[in-house]
C-alpha cells in the first residue's frame, strides 16, 4: 500500500485496508504489522475489531511467523485473548480442540472471507510433512469434521490418494515439504511432543 505507514493520520485509510483484506482475501502483513505499531505509540486510537482481524488474516498465513509478530505489538483484551488461544491450538498442532473452540467463536471467523480454507490448507501441510499414511476418518476430524465429499475434495486438491476406504497416503511427502520457504522446521522430537499432546499416532 503506497501510503506513509506509520502516520497516524493514515489509520483511517489503513482500517479500510485491512476490511478489505478480509473481505476479499488479499494480505498484506507490513500494513498490518504498521497499524499495530501505530496502536503502540497513540493508545487512544486502537480498535479492537481492526486488530482480531490483523490477527486472524495472520493466522490464515501460517506457518508464517506473522501471527507471533503481530502478537509480540499489542495488548490483551477479551476478545484478542480468545484469538491468542486459537492461535496457540494450531502451534501446537491441536487441531480438534481448535475447531471445538472455533464452532464456540464464530463471530471472529465470519468476519474473515476463506479462514477455514486457509487454517485446512496449513493443517494439510502439517500432515504432509508428519505422515506418509492416515486414517480417513482421523484427516476428516482434523480438518474440522468435514463431510466425505468435502474431505475427496481437499484429497485431490492435495494430490492424496486413497489406499482403501480407510487410508489415505500423503503421496510426495518430501517434495511438498521442502518446496515451500516455511519460515519453521518441524524437528522428529518436537513433531512427537506435538503429536503425542494432540493425539496424534505417531510416524516415527
Amino acid at each position: 500500500m503506497d501510503i506513509p505507514k506509520y502516520n497516524p493520520e493514515n489509520l483511517t485509510v489503513l482500517h479500510a485496508y485491512v476490511e478489505q483484506q478480509a473481505q476479499e482475501g488479499t494480505y498484506d502483513v507490513e500494513a498490518n504489522l504498521a497499524v499495530l505499531k501505530l496502536y503502540q505509540f497513540n493508545p487512544s486510537l486502537f480498535q479492537s475489531n481492526i486488530v482480531s482481524l490483523i490477527l486472524l488474516k495472520a493466522l490464515t498465513n501460517l506457518p508464517s511467523n506473522d501471527f507471533s509478530l503481530c502478537r509480540c505489538l499489542m495488548e490483551e483484551d477479551e476478545q484478542i485473548s480468545r484469538i491468542f488461544y486459537l492461535g496457540e491450538l494450531l502451534e501446537t498442532c491441536n487441531f480438534i480442540t481448535f475447531w471445538e473452540e472455533l464452532a464456540q467463536n464464530k463471530d471472529l471467523s465470519s468476519t474473515v472471507n476463506g479462514f477455514e480454507e486457509s487454517i485446512r490448507d496449513f493443517i494439510c501441510y502439517v500432515l504432509n510433512i508428519t505422515y506418509q499414511t492416515i486414517e480417513a476418518s482421523l484427516v476428516a476430524k482434523l480438518l474440522g469434521d468435514v463431510n466425505e465429499t468435502e474431505l475427496n475434495a481437499i484429497i485431490s486438491a492435495k494430490n492424496w490418494q486413497r489406499v482403501d476406504n480407510n487410508k489415505i497416503f500423503l503421496s510426495n511427502q518430501e517434495l511438498n515439504s521442502n518446496s515451500k520457504n516455511m519460515s519453521f522446521k518441524f524437528e522428529i522430537d518436537i513433531i512427537n511432543q506435538l503429536l503425542s499432546r494432540s493425539r496424534f499416532p505417531s510416524m516415527f
